[in-house]
């Protein structure tokens, strides 16, 4: 069980508008958004789910049923739909391929940022939508695609503010900057505009990892044996990892390359202490310095030996799952494969973070 700190800190919602919000999920994976706004404590309910991806919409249903989760291309969706939706809040984490930094970086010539181009043309015609949620990748603040957003929105007379948020300042041992846009109609923010936030409002800049949660708090009792990094990994590429120990305070973004990539993937965990696993790895260095025992059978088989007794391991679904401040009910279908789990998770948004600045867009 994931500690206590994991578990949503719901405050008092008093200054919060008595409203019933009718949530339009947009790129609605497996159901991140929905989560975050549970969450928040709002008041009101999720009336419609878009994702293309079938796999992610069979993971949302099975957590939250079938009802409202659909397979559709979100370039379909017309403001005819989501007038008769009556949606009043659209929550939307659009696909951060074309900004990302491994990739070509196309931006808005990216055809998978065509349905957000269109959302862009549909969001000043959608008279009901009052409230305005979107997530991304850092590095989004600087593309095209943004400058499209942003005057979408503004066209369509919303108060808005941005930030680039990370979840060590939510007291969550996980390192994911993201962009997020919060924007409203009905009254501007009383905090200041013309910037990109780096922290919450009225919080600290620098207030991060100072109570921030161990990662023993969100690891598993007992794993099964397959999550034990192969024996080819530790020989070619531990030097490259990210390990991390049952004392500290934080871990690597995890990407859906996670456990196919090495590198830059996410972290990986051991049991050992720090001192511990020094020790180990100092032993190893001292054998990788013997340029005799490069071509040395027995000298390569020690090496070996003691890279094992790190207990290197890959951190599981479900501690991912943890580590993004999903709740401890959230599951996967039997029939997905880990693969597939990770590839979700990684393409997902920290619950908690957006749960947060949710809070915050629909206060007074």
């Amino acid at each position: 069980m994931a500690n206590s700190c994991f578990t949503a800190c719901f405050l008092n919602i008093n200054k919060r508008k008595i409203m019933e919000f009718r949530v339009l999920e947009l790129f609605s994976g497996i159901g991140g958004m929905h989560y975050a706004f549970k969450y928040a404590q709002l008041p009101g309910e999720v009336v419609a789910a878009l994702d293309v991806n079938t796999v992610a919409n069979a993971v949302y249903a099975h957590n939250f049923g079938s009802t409202n989760v659909k397979t559709r291309n979100i370039q379909s969706l017309s403001e005819k739909e989501v007038s008769k939706l009556h949606a009043n809040m659209l929550l939307m984490s659009p696909p951060c391929q074309p900004h990302t930094r491994q990739g070509l970086q196309r931006d808005v010539d990216d055809k998978r940022s065509c349905a957000l181009s269109h959302l862009c043309s549909l969001i000043p015609q959608c008279e009901t939508l009052e409230y305005v949620l979107m997530e991304n990748v850092k590095g989004f603040e600087g593309s095209q695609a943004r400058k499209q957003f942003i005057e979408a929105l503004e066209k369509a007379s919303y108060h808005w503010r941005e930030f680039i948020l990370t979840p060590t300042q939510f007291n969550v041992p996980n390192t994911r900057h993201r962009y997020y846009c919060i924007a409203r109609k009905s009254k501007d923010f009383d905090f200041e505009a013309g910037k990109i936030w780096e922290h919450m409002p009225g919080a600290k800049a620098d207030s991060t990892q100072h109570s921030t949660c161990k990662i023993s708090t969100i690891v598993e009792p007992n794993v099964p044996a397959e999550t034990l990094v192969p024996d080819d990994v530790l020989t070619k590429r531990v030097l490259v990892m990210d390990i991390i120990h049952p004392s500290q305070s934080r871990s690597m973004c995890f990407t859906k390359g996670y456990t196919h990539y090495t590198e830059g993937t996410g972290s990986a965990f051991t049991p050992l202490s720090e001192a511990e696993s020094h020790s180990i790895f100092e032993s190893v260095k001292e054998i990788d310095m013997d340029p005799k025992n490069t071509n040395c059978e027995a000298a390569q088989h020690r090496r070996l030996e003691l890279l094992r007794e790190v207990k290197l391991r890959y951190f599981t679904p479900k501690e991912v799952a943890r580590l993004m401040s999903f709740p401890e009910d959230f599951e996967f279908p039997a029939e997905t494969t880990n693969r597939q789990r990770y590839r979700l998770l990684g393409n997902s948004i920290n619950v908690r973070v957006v749960g947060e600045l949710l809070k915050l867009l629909t206060s007074l």
